[in-house]
Parts: C-alpha cells; sequence; structure tokens
C-alpha cells in the first residue's frame, strides 16, 4: 500500500501533504497533553517493534505478500493521536533510509495508513470493545475486527487516490486493492491479537485508557 512516486497528480500529492501535515500537528498536540511518564518509553518501544514488524512480509496469494501496518495496535496501546505520530514516524524513516514508498507520495501514505487507519481503526475498536464491556475479551474482540477494518479503509482510500490521479480506473485498482488487502488485514488481525493478548496478560496497565 506504500505508494510510489509518479503514481498520484500534483492536486492529490498538495492536499494529501496538507492533510497529513495538519493532522499530525493536531495529533502531536494532543498526544503532548495526554502525554504520562509511561507512554514516553512505551511510544519508543511500539515505534521499533512495528518498524521491525513490518520489514517481515507474509504470503497472500498469486505471488503478492503484505505487512503489519500497526495502527490499531498503536492506537490501543498509545491512544489514536500518539498511535497516529509512531506510525508517521515509521513511514517517513522507511522512505527516507528503504525507499518504501515514495517521498511526493509520503504525505499520502501517512493520510491513508497512520491517519485514517489508524483513527478510523481507534473509533471501531473502541465502539466494539465498548458494547463488550471493556474487559479483556472486549478489547481483544476490537481489536482483531478493528485492524482488519482500518487495513480495508486504508486500501479503500488509497484505490481512490490512485484513480483520481488516472493511474488506473477505479473499477480495476478498487476491487484489485480491497480484495488483496482484505486478506492481509487478516494478517494483521492475526499478529494484532496476539501482541495485546501478550500485553493483558503481563501488563494490562499498558493498554490506553484502562490505567
Amino acid at each position: 500500500m506504500h505508494i510510489p512516486d509518479g503514481f498520484l497528480n500534483t492536486p492529490v500529492v498538495i492536499s494529501t501533504w496538507a492533510l497529513s501535515v495538519s493532522a499530525l500537528s493536531y495529533s502531536l498536540k494532543r498526544t503532548k497533553e495526554a502525554l504520562k511518564d509511561k507512554m514516553v518509553p512505551l511510544m519508543g518501544v511500539v515505534s521499533a517493534f512495528i518498524f521491525a514488524a513490518q520489514m517481515l512480509n507474509f504470503p497472500v496469494m498469486g505471488g503478492t505478500s503484505g505487512h503489519l501496518i500497526g495502527g490499531v495496535l498503536a492506537a490501543v496501546l498509545l491512544g489514536p493521536y500518539a498511535g497516529s505520530v509512531v506510525l508517521a514516524c515509521v513511514f517517513i524513516v522507511q522512505c527516507l533510509i528503504f525507499q518504501d514508498g515514495g517521498l511526493t507520495a509520503l504525505g499520502a501514505n501517512i493520510f491513508n495508513m497512520a491517519i485514517i487507519g489508524t483513527m478510523t481503526g481507534y473509533i471501531i475498536y473502541r465502539m466494539i470493545s465498548n458494547s463488550l464491556g471493556g474487559k479483556k475479551r472486549g478489547i481483544i474482540a476490537g481489536a482483531i475486527f478493528a485492524s482488519w477494518a482500518s487495513v480495508v479503509i486504508a486500501s479503500f482510500v488509497c484505490a481512490i487516490e490512485l484513480s483520481i490521479s488516472g493511474t488506473s480506473p477505479l473499477n480495476i485498482v478498487l476491487p484489485a486493492m480491497v480484495g488483496v488487502h482484505v486478506l492481509i488485514g487478516i494478517g494483521e488481525a492475526v499478529i494484532t491479537s496476539l501482541v495485546l493478548g501478550f500485553v493483558l496478560k503481563v501488563r494490562p496497565d499498558l493498554i490506553y485508557n484502562i490505567a
């Protein structure tokens, strides 16, 4: 889902950069307001884990592979605003050092996965978790569905951007992107649930808004 350079037209590049900068500025402000002592090292640990986990790909179909995005995982541990900041930092490092996604498309990649994916995923997670009482079962169930949905939603937005840019017709790029990421989202959900299950067992106080 990391869009390379040359796949987006100028209006989409400018608009997604503007949206990402605005959203990250607001997220940084909200993160600073909510920052607790335990969140500082936790943000570093979560950033390092997601960065490393994204380097590991799993096969999907037809030679396609996927990897963890980690938006919902970061949001469940840090909150949606700090989670978005962490994901953005990971994507910036990947772009600048590993050329994973283009520099001009970095705004779009951050917007799709760090902003849209993380924020919508967290909203879905909280709705499910709260409806199930906010206990361990609710947290895991909410995180499973939300992490899957966050990947699918981000891929949908990415497909729209590619279509608007004239890279590929919507009737081709939308089913191609969403279809593959429906499967990638399953891997996302499995990894997220395993990590959160372990955290809930050993350090449940690390879950955002629980302690």
